[in-house]
């Protein structure tokens, strides 16, 4: 944590560190008696945008429909690679990847039960 290195006392509390770096790092405040300098056009609407409260963001999808749309997708990719898997990849005819029977199959070839 930074400290103010001209600062001769050592042992001081967190609390202290920070109250000390807080008030080095603040803003200096402009004295009232100076007169006022004329902000540019930019700066006015960065304040005035600063200044204004934000507005609720409405999104066009809420969130659990996104998250349905992802999961959907996510299956009919899988269907997808499936068929084109066992049906490009192993020479078998596509729809063979769906049926219940081609994964018991496979699934005994791998357990070795047959």
């Amino acid at each position: 944590m930074a400290t103010d290195p001209n600062s001769k006392r050592k042992n001081l509390t967190r609390e202290q560190k920070r109250k000390a770096l807080d008030e080095a790092t603040k803003p200096k405040e402009a004295k009232s008696n100076t007169t006022k300098i004329k902000q540019p056009k930019e700066e006015k609407e960065k304040v005035s945008k600063e200044e204004r409260p934000k507005k609720a963001r409405r999104r066009i999808l809420p969130i659990w429909l996104r998250i349905i749309i992802v999961l959907l997708l996510s299956a009919l990719a899988l269907v997808l690679g499936l068929m084109v898997g066992y049906g490009v990849l192993g020479d078998g005819k596509p729809t063979d990847a769906l049926n219940w029977e081609t994964w018991q199959h496979i699934w005994d070839i791998v357990t070795k039960t047959e």
